[in-house]
């Protein structure tokens, strides 16, 4: 018996963890298709969360068990002691034929993310611009240190006797705007900045500042700036109403800043929620440059042949005519439909 399926468009990619064979966790399984899930790399420098999927043989049972009208899962249906196919998997191959001529990949799909994620670079509500941050006494000194260039920088943070003047008036969007600046800082060699980097390792000790390849962002060193000039400026002032409840900078650590977290602070609104996005994967390869891997969609013919007996496979023809299944997913999206039954 051959069973030909027509299919378009089939999604080839999971954005899913874990098994379509298991019964699923208590919390569901996870959504890895978010761009910061995707772009993560695993010990030997591959992407495990871009996940390639393929017609396998329990792709053929599944479509096997919805056409004669059971919408369990095939692990459920499997357990079931009427099970139709008990005894027959074995006797079922398939061949897969996609359609070569046709572009598969070249449209970008954009994922559904319930789970509630916040956008890292976006912000809700009205700016708060007269935070005490910004409007004290000390708040042209403190931020200050975002201005000097990093051998000023160094000396900062090597003499405390180092004086800051800087005119400049900072808001949020200020502040933000010139920490993204200093975020797109190459690497300097450490040896340039050995002096600070240890007087900033023996104040800050519980802080594991990166150092690649004998070079360290200067974002790290300015933002360690930061906590250190607020600790001498709180010798002076009172700079409670600047700190949070854990006595930090929002949205700012001793190595780096996260701008979603540093805007809710000094916004009325909330974190803006992410509610999708594009499902790709950039990656640079070695003589390429970088190479933008998208969600497969395939188009083509999928032959399901059962080396069964007559009166099974007539019977299994029956139950597909009596349930009617008129067109369905191949895959997690897609459109096909059952062609020719011989």
């Amino acid at each position: 018996m051959r069973i030909t399926i027509r299919y378009e468009a089939s999604w080839r990619n999971s954005f899913l963890d874990g098994s379509n064979n298991k019964p699923l966790p208590k919390g569901g399984r996870t959504f890895v298709g978010s761009m910061t899930t995707l772009g993560k790399r695993d010990n030997q420098g591959n992407y495990p969360n871009f996940i390639k999927r393929e017609i396998t043989h329990d792709t053929v049972m599944g479509i096997l068990n919805r056409l004669i009208g059971d919408q369990r899962k095939l692990y459920q249906s499997r357990n079931c002691p009427k099970y139709f196919f008990s005894g027959l998997e074995e006797h079922i191959s398939f061949n897969d034929q996609q359609n070569q001529s046709e572009p598969i990949n070249t449209e970008t799909v954009y994922i559904r993310n319930m789970e509630g994620n916040t956008d890292q670079n976006s912000f809700t509500g009205m700016i708060k611009a007269n935070d005490p941050v910004f409007r004290s006494d000390y708040s042209n000194i403190f931020w200050g240190v975002l201005t000097l260039d990093i051998e000023n920088l160094c000396r900062f943070i090597i003499d405390e006797s180092f004086q800051i003047h800087s005119p400049k008036q900072f808001d949020p969007l200020d502040a933000l705007q010139k920490l993204d600046e200093l975020n797109r800082l190459k690497a300097i060699d450490v040896e340039t900045v050995k002096n600070a980097l240890d007087t900033l390792q023996k104040r800050f000790s519980d802080v594991a500042y990166k150092i690649v390849d004998n070079k360290i962002k200067p974002i790290e060193l300015y933002c360690s700036a930061l906590y250190l000039q607020i600790s001498r400026l709180s010798q002076k002032y009172d700079v409670s109403l600047a700190l949070t409840k854990n006595g930090g900078l929002a949205g700012i650590s001793k190595r780096g800043y996260t701008p979603k977290d540093f805007m809710d602070r000094y916004t009325t609104g909330s974190k803006k929620p992410i509610w999708g996005n594009p499902y790709q994967l950039k990656e640079r390869r070695k003589g390429e440059g970088e190479v933008v891997s998208l969600l497969t969609k395939a188009n083509g013919t999928l032959d399901i042949l059962l080396n069964i007996p007559d009166d099974k496979a007539e019977q299994l023809k029956r139950m597909i005519d009596d349930a009617g299944v008129s067109s369905f997913y191949l895959g997690k999206k897609g459109l096909a439909y059952v062609d020719v039954i011989r």
